[in-house]
């Protein structure tokens, strides 16, 4: 298998694209098309200041790689959970300080443990009816636009790729569930002065290749998954969606561009109960669409507060 561009033995064969490209080359088109998808969908200009949501996996480390490269001012974030499983979040929190070091980016760690006194887990054990994944998703999404809208960030980056987003959208389809097909989109825009715009870079590129691209550039990522997603629905969605893909080279990518063609040319259902009005929370400010406290602070009611982020750079 030779390099479609120059020749020269191709480390990677992408069916989708009838692709196949040597390793320099590789590295040469994965930063295109995150920029080509940073354009396309105005997700932020060459002078704004981007906070990269790292978990010390191969998707956040790679788009945080990719982002400097390109020349954006990205800073990480790492939110450390307080999985004890294997020394999960150590171990992850470590994988992301080597990338730095040796890249001498700067990068932020909340300690969640440390700032609410009880780590993600053991709050989620205090809520009946709660699930671990859903509080880690409360917990994660209030502190990344905090700290985002605290340091002044334009943006957020997270580096969901385009089989994470494939694997929603079908679960969406499947439950015919309008407000959430509505709201599914690369770039998630403000809407109050303190929430901060979301993006996705990463999501033109499939999971394979951001694993290639992690590998090629020598990325130390963590490579198991959290302990907390075993059995998760979406990653049997993924299953469905990869024994498609084999059958049909490609169909992962038409499936998600399509419904973001049709996104944009409006031809989806609309939200079904429109723009929901924020208000702020009483107790820490930031937006919330309830009265008095928001839901991240009623989730800590009881708990001990700490000192706030901890901030790292390695020189």
């Amino acid at each position: 298998m030779k390099c479609r561009k120059c020749g020269a033995t191709a480390v990677i064969n992408m069916r989708q694209h009838r692709l196949s490209l040597c390793q320099d080359h590789f590295l040469e088109w994965v930063p295109q098309q995150v920029q080509r998808a940073i354009e396309h969908f105005r997700m932020f200009a060459p002078d704004e200041k981007v906070l990269v949501a790292v978990s010390g996996g191969k998707d956040s480390l790679s788009l945080w790689d990719i982002l400097l490269r390109l020349g954006y001012a990205a800073d990480g974030l790492y939110i450390h959970l307080g999985i004890p499983d294997g020394g999960y979040s150590d171990v992850s929190q470590q994988k992301v300080e080597r990338f730095a070091a040796e890249r001498g980016a700067k990068f932020l760690v909340v300690n969640v443990a440390a700032e609410y006194g009880m780590s993600t887990p053991e709050v989620s054990r205090r809520k009946p009816g709660r699930s671990t994944c859903g509080t880690c998703g409360l917990v994660k999404r209030h502190i990344m636009n905090q700290v985002a809208y605290e340091g002044g960030y334009a943006v957020l980056a997270t580096g969901h790729n385009l089989d994470d987003e494939a694997a929603v959208l079908f679960q969406n389809v499947l439950h015919w569930a309008t407000g959430y097909l509505a709201r599914q989109a690369p770039v998630l825009p403000s809407t109050h002065p303190k929430l901060v715009r979301k993006v996705k870079p990463l999501i033109r590129l499939y999971e394979r290749e951001m694993a290639a691209y992690a590998l090629l550039r020598g990325i130390d990522y963590i490579y198991e998954e959290c302990p907390y997603s075993r059995g998760a629905t979406t990653l049997f969605y993924k299953e469905l969606l990869n024994q498609l893909e084999e059958r049909s080279p490609g169909a992962k990518q038409m499936f998600y561009l399509s419904f973001l063609q049709a996104r944009e040319e409006g031809r989806l259902l609309p939200a079904e109960a429109g723009e929901v009005e924020l208000g702020e929370c009483q107790r820490c400010g930031q937006p919330t669409s309830v009265p008095d406290l928001c839901a991240f602070c009623r989730l800590w009611e009881g708990a001990v507060i700490g000192q706030g982020p901890q901030e790292a750079e390695e020189q």
